[in-house]
């Protein structure tokens, strides 16, 4: 059985993956979850790596995910823990040296949207979370989910440039969310190429899957971890 690290995106918190947590309990993995610093504007994408590979510890045969500003902070953990797989799930994918509050402008993020946008009648990059991040979560589990928002990441972390001289050496997978209103399905396909040369999978959902696919997104772990593992039976 696996461990997986699922790192949180950005204002979120753990919780935010329980049902997913639940789904991978149910087939006998271990799942690590954890709530990164926040409310500090002094920490760095180092500290928030070292909290989730404190939490781990000596666990091994680990799969790192990380959702959307997760994707900053969990190649950091994969290089560190020797990690099995590094999953993103409608994740931001770093440059060597770029940090992340020039992320939005290198990738090209704003035209995407604006592009989105016009086709969809603005219910891409809306500013009613409702609409743009939890489009197909039930309500009370929105509104519970935006009861848990924090102040992360810190200023310190969006302008520290990405620390890694490249992406690390772990098996890569990238998810999109078919129907995220928050960063378009086609832009992040786009910029999976561009800078991992990989071809993303897709699960349906919004920004906030977790919440409202869980199962799909768990399976997909499950079988990320699957593959992993009989690659290095082979080895």
């Amino acid at each position: 059985m696996s461990t997986f690290a699922l790192i949180h995106g950005g204002g979120d918190v753990g919780w935010s993956w329980h049902l997913v947590v639940a789904e991978l309990e149910s087939h006998g993995h271990e799942v690590i979850a954890p709530d990164l610093p926040a409310d500090d504007d002094s920490l760095t994408l180092d500290d928030y790596a070292d909290a989730v590979a404190a939490a781990v510890g000596d666990r091994r045969d680990v799969v790192v995910v990380g959702h959307s500003f997760g994707g900053f902070t969990a190649p950091l953990v994969a290089a560190r823990l020797s990690a099995d797989a590094l999953v993103l799930l409608a994740g931001m994918i770093p440059a060597p040296g770029e940090p992340p509050g020039q992320w939005w402008e290198e990738t090209g993020y704003g035209a995407a949207v604006a592009a989105q946008s016009a086709r969809d009648g603005g219910l891409t990059g809306n500013d009613d979370p409702y609409v743009s991040f939890y489009n197909d979560v039930p309500h009370p589990l929105a509104e519970e989910a935006l009861s848990k928002e924090r102040a992360h990441p810190s200023q310190a972390a969006m302008e520290q440039p990405w620390p890694l001289d490249a992406w690390p050496d772990v098996p890569t997978r990238f998810i999109v969310c078919a129907d995220d209103r928050f960063f378009p399905a086609d832009f992040l396909r786009s910029l999976a190429r561009e800078r991992l040369g990989i071809v993303a999978d897709e699960v349906p959902g919004g920004h906030c899957a977790m919440l409202s696919h869980p199962a799909e997104i768990a399976a997909l772990l499950i079988r990320y971890a699957e593959e992993e593992s009989q690659r290095h039976s082979r080895a």
